[in-house]
């Protein structure tokens, strides 16, 4: 049955008001984004030379328990960075879908995984399938700050650091998104312990075969001692690792959201239009009606006239 001139015109204000919010949300994520991509960008230098540092200090035969690789890892844990809100598009489904692949890759290992979990997004969708998480973080997948990052690094540390037997794990992964341009975010993983330093920009370990092409073939001192320069930076490594996960996430989670806002736009400008057409039609139409109404009238008055 079509619609009347009344419900069209009601479907498109909802729709007009629907159009407005959703261009506000892709302003913001517009604004937003520009800092949180510079941050992100800017964390790059110091995060480079933290891993040629690190690269360096493991080069030289230094035993440490955040080094150590385990022959058959019995437990790893995988912390995956989500969103705390939706209306961005792919972004938390994608991240997910590589988490369960991920989990599903360690399982076949023989591997038992235990799940770490940042923005509600991720933390509703495996409670929901009552999955038990070891631990959540929420409320910071907007702006997270280094403090967040420091909290969530130390309780995987101390985490790493314990025995297996205790509750510990052999290995932690993480899965994050990484922006590579406005239009392409791509879900990542990464190991971050134990140490497998990586320079951003290329997928070979910094820490495997040539540590630093700069400085390849160089000897080195360390003050007081290298197991205590190793300590200080493998601290500050899994710190950045974790504030640099965060930072992208940040950054790709805005960019998917400004594409999805800008697609509802779009979306909402032509079923406008369409309700505009088909309320244009509606109205004519009754028009017409009214129109056929009164000269039928107007005949039917005619021949009474002629009759009498």
């Amino acid at each position: 049955m079509p619609a009347s001139l009344r419900e069209l015109r009601q479907r498109r204000n909802s729709v007009t008001a629907t159009q407005k919010i959703t261009r506000a949300m892709e302003l913001i994520a517009a604004s937003r984004i520009i800092k949180a991509d510079r941050a992100a960008r800017a964390a790059l230098p110091y995060t480079s030379l933290l891993n040629r540092a690190v690269a360096t200090v493991a080069g030289s035969a230094v035993d440490h328990p955040l080094t150590t690789e385990v022959d058959s890892p019995r437990r790893a844990a995988v912390v995956l960075f989500t969103s705390d809100r939706g209306l961005a598009g792919a972004y938390s489904s994608n991240a997910i879908k590589v988490s369960l692949q991920l989990t599903e890759r360690l399982r076949q290992q023989g591997c038992e995984v235990v799940p770490y979990v940042v923005g509600n997004k991720g933390i509703g969708y495996l409670k929901f399938r009552k999955v038990e998480l070891a631990g959540q973080w929420h409320g910071i997948s907007d702006t997270p700050t280094y403090e967040d990052a420091t909290d969530i690094a130390d309780t995987l540390v101390q985490k790493f650091l314990t025995d297996v037997a205790d509750g510990g794990v052999d290995e932690i992964y993480c899965v994050y998104t990484r922006m590579k341009s406005m239009l392409v975010q791509e879900p990542r993983v990464r190991r971050v312990l134990p140490i497998e330093v990586v320079e951003e920009g290329g997928n070979t370990p910094a820490n495997a075969a040539a540590i630093d092409q700069e400085g390849s073939g160089l000897q080195f001192d360390f003050e007081p001692d290298a197991e205590s320069v190793l300590d200080t930076l493998l601290s500050l490594y899994v710190r950045n690792r974790i504030w640099f996960y965060l930072l992208e996430s940040a950054a790709s989670q805005l960019a998917s959201q400004q594409r999805a806002m800008k697609s509802a736009t779009d979306n909402a400008q032509q079923l406008i239009e369409r309700l505009t057409r088909e309320a244009n039609q509606a109205r004519q139409a009754e028009i017409t009606q009214e129109i056929s109404e009164i000269v039928g009238g107007a005949g039917a008055l005619a021949d009474l006239a002629k009759e009498e």
